[in-house]
């Protein structure tokens, strides 16, 4: 026999030998030692491990994906173990984790039931097993971490600290603190779409199963589902070949789904179930307050009445340093502007008015029950009173809320950055300044002067004006806004020559960029603000962007100009192509088009309303503010713009009006009541009307018997007859499921209540057929303003007398899009009554 034939069996079986080594099952007896971290017990393809770590002075047995736990013994809170603790595979079957000095820590419970061997697979589960049969793994009880392959059920939780995440038999997925308090639930519909709600989804699963693909979608099965509905998707989704995704629940009460690359030892968030931290109840702990130092999340107290119950951890919440009933004189209210107390359910059910801003203070103040309130400045006119179970805050310069926390006073607000530093002494920082000012006053006179004699020799050179033009193109393509002088606007105009149009906030003209880019250069009228605060309405707006919004470019504050440079659509704005007549008979739009362009709206407005950090209120939806780019997308066009206005008409009762357009505005602009995105929404159903006919809404002729026509239009609809109601030019075949979809929504929009009215995202979801849409009910009419202009001004304000004294009407129970939850056991009579004369009172 040749030596080679001998040796290649010897070379299989030692190679063989490896391999099962590698794989073999763990026996029974095994045990592992806190003290001993490098003794481990591996997957096949030792990718997976389970063994002991350490986080500081605690120690955890957990099975880890190079390095990152991904499951703990006994999980985040209750498997912590001491430098000697020890993880015994026994004889009986049972898996143990306990201390050095014997004490139980945690088990599987699994003596007496047959298992005979363990083992950890390469897909990260540690399974006990009873011959080929699992008797226990990891992935049937998990701790704080979902892996792909692993399927989560209705019977398994992740917890981390107070925090838990669940699946519930009807698809939902929810964040709980404490077990009880709901802050995040997204539910799922029978078109496979998924949704964030403050409610519970009806429907039921036979036995729904979330997975994670190794791809990075999450994914929802069951056996009534036809296939897996993706629930959401990482960033990175389908990047890559060699990374490892898992969901995780953190301590701070977010679940995430991270990206881990193999040997890199390091996870990066991918997706994160709440987009605000700050928005997580009881982050910062009772009565604690949460803020952003930049772009993290801060913990703070409410003010100086106040104070950590941990130095060390500003998360453990904040406590009185004077308890109330302790108080040597009566409590009193501290004022917390742009600040809100959480309220998700089931808290949402109760101590909830509609009141205005003093009143739901007083009502606090008096109540002994009531330890903090916040009332809302969106329009809605709701206060919430809370108890003194769990106060959970949240302080940002962009919450339209201010909030009432009740103290023993005197009042002692938190101080600012400026005054920490008012009592240090100063002397010597004075002369330093002194010396600094002096030496950097003498450097940039310098480099200004020999700038300028730089700029003087060269502002002719072909190659000066060619830089600044890449300079130029370098900004614009950042994304940032381009801030330009008035000079290079009147250039790149040249004059303000082309006029595109003009509306309610100024002139339209086309320009162009020293980079060839065609733009759109609004001037503004009526901008009275000064310099800073215009910037920062600028740096919101350039900061919105969505498919279906017209993208801001950049701005000229320039003594007492101001222009907004806005992206250029090719084909102008909706009403050239809806109110056309027979000689313009090339601009009309087919259905096709004219649904694409209701439903691009809706989105865009969604996004102003629901998913932008601030929400942003219109004001002026109308034909004219829809702008169409070259392939005829949908573009909301001057959003924003509503507050840069300041009228200093005094012919008004309040002090801040905005402008609207006849025809499109709701009720209550003209009856003075609190404008909301639902007067948004009035407006889209009116813009909806008129997609569907081509006909203004206002407009009275003899085809309406002299009626306006969105008035005409729900007669015809109540006797069925749709068909007169759609455009008449439109000869080609039309989807009358979406004209009668589009008309049902346009009438549900232009209710007269704003609690009739269904949010905006809803309004996509009918559109699109995911929804259910009711008989609307008839849309009362109501005359607006002048009839003599297309443009009226209308406040925007009401004061906090009227508010509170006359109260907001509550919400009919009738209607299938009221607000959840604007509900109270006490009636609207009673909190009025109660409301004035508690604030009569205060006047006093």
């Amino acid at each position: 026999m040749k030596p080679q034939s001998i040796l290649n069996p010897i070379l299989f079986s030692l190679f063989f030998f490896i391999i099962t080594t590698e794989s073999a099952d763990i026996p029974l007896g095994s045990t592992l030692y806190a003290s001993n971290q490098n003794s481990n017990w591996n997957s096949p393809n030792r990718t997976f491990s389970l063994g002991f770590i350490s986080e500081g002075p605690t120690y955890f047995a957990a099975v880890t994906y190079n390095g990152i736990p991904i499951w703990r013994a006994g999980g985040v809170d209750t498997g912590a173990a001491d430098s000697s603790a020890s993880l015994q595979f026994l004889s009986d079957g049972n898996l143990r984790l306990v201390n050095g000095s014997g004490a139980l820590v945690w088990q599987s419970s699994t003596a007496g039931r047959g298992v005979s061997s363990a083992a950890l697979d390469d897909s990260g589960n540690f399974v006990l097993r009873n011959g080929t049969t699992s008797v226990w793994s990891t992935f049937d009880n998990p701790t704080d971490t979902i892996l792909p392959s692993q399927n989560f059920t209705i019977h398994n939780v992740l917890r981390s600290g107070l925090y838990t995440f669940h699946l519930l038999s009807s698809g939902n997925l929810t964040l709980r603190w404490n077990d009880s308090i709901v802050y995040w639930n997204i539910w799922f519909n029978s078109s496979s779409r998924w949704n964030e709600s403050t409610g519970i989804n009806s429907m039921n699963f036979s036995s729904p199963i979330l997975g994670l693909q190794p791809i990075g979608v999450l994914t929802l099965s069951d056996p009534t589902l036809s296939a897996a509905a993706n629930v959401v998707y990482s960033s990175d989704y389908a990047e890559g070949s060699d990374i490892l995704r898992f969901v995780k629940l953190d301590d701070d009460g977010n679940l995430r789904i991270y990206s881990s690359t193999r040997g890199s030892g390091e996870d990066t968030v991918r997706w994160s179930a709440v987009g605000d931290q700050c928005e997580v109840f009881g982050f910062c702990g009772n009565m604690g307050i949460c803020s952003y130092n930049d772009s993290s999340p801060i913990c703070g107290c409410p003010s100086e009445n106040f104070e950590l119950i941990d130095p060390n951890d500003s998360r453990k919440g904040c406590k009185r340093k004077m308890e109330i009933e302790d108080c040597p004189g009566s409590a009193t209210m501290l004022d917390m502007p742009h600040a809100k107390f959480l309220t998700y359910p089931p808290e949402l059910s109760s101590q909830i008015f509609s009141v205005g801003n003093s009143a739901c203070r007083l009502n606090c103040l008096v109540s002994g029950s009531c330890v903090a309130s916040t009332t809302l400045a969106d329009g809605t006119g709701m206060c919430y009173l809370k108890v003194p179970n769990f106060v959970s805050g949240y302080q940002s310069p962009s919450l339209p809320s201010t909030s009432y926390v009740k103290v023993c006073g005197p009042v002692s607000p938190n101080p600012s950055a400026s005054s920490l530093n008012a009592g240090k002494d100063n002397g010597w920082r004075l002369h330093a300044w002194i010396v600094a000012v002096v030496v950097v006053g003498t450097v940039l006179c310098l480099i200004m002067l020999e700038g300028g004699l730089w700029w003087w020799c060269f502002r002719n050179s072909p190659k000066f004006s060619g830089l600044s033009a890449q300079y130029a193109l370098l900004e614009y393509a950042s994304g940032a806004p381009v801030q330009f002088s008035y000079k290079e606007l009147q250039r790149s105009t040249k004059g303000f020559r082309e006029k595109l149009g003009a509306g309610g906030f100024g002139a339209v003209y086309k320009g162009a960029l020293a980079n060839r880019t065609i733009v759109a250069v609004k001037q503004l009228e009526g901008i009275e603000q000064g310099e800073k605060q215009f910037r920062m309405e600028v740096a919101t707006i350039s900061s919105t962007h969505h498919l279906n919004l017209v993208r801001l470019i950049g701005f000229c504050s320039e003594g007492r100009h101001r222009l907004l440079v806005y992206e250029f659509m090719k084909n102008g704005s909706l009403d050239n192509f809806l109110f056309t007549t027979e000689e313009q008979s090339g601009k009309l739009l087919n259905w096709e088009y004219r649904f694409k362009i209701a439903l691009g709206t809706a989105r865009g407005v969604t996004y102003l309303h629901e998913e932008c950090h601030d929400c942003i209120v219109h004001c002026d939806i109308k034909p004219e503010n829809i702008l169409l780019d070259e392939t005829y997308n949908a573009k909301v066009s001057d959003f924003g713009l509503a507050k840069l206005v300041n009228s200093k008409d005094h012919r008004y009762r309040t002090l801040t009006s905005v402008r609207g357009t006849r025809g499109y505005l709701a009720p209550e602009w003209l009856a003075n009541l609190p404008i909301t995105s639902k007067s948004d929404i009035y407006s889209y159903g009116m813009v909806l009307l008129e997609i569907v006919s081509g006909r203004r809404n206002f407009e009275v002729s003899e085809d309406t018997n002299r009626k306006k026509f969105s008035v005409w239009a729900y007669e015809e609809f109540e006797k069925g007859n749709v068909k007169g109601i759609v455009d008449k030019r439109l000869h080609e075949e039309v989807d009358m499921d979406q004209v009668k979809r589009a008309i049902k929504v346009s009438f549900w929009c232009i209710q007269e209540q704003p609690s009739q009215r269904p949010m905006m995202g809803k309004v996509v979801q009918m559109l699109e057929g995911v929804m259910e849409i009711e008989r609307p009910p008839a849309p009362k009419a109501v005359i607006e303003g002048s009839a003599s202009g297309t443009s009226v001004n209308v406040s925007s304000n009401v004061s906090a007398l009227s508010t509170a004294v006359a109260s907001a009407p509550a919400p009919s129970s009738s209607s299938s899009f009221q607000t959840p939850g604007i509900s109270s056991s006490v009636s609207s009579k009673n909190v009025e009554r109660a409301s004035s004369s508690l604030l009569h009172s205060e006047l006093k």
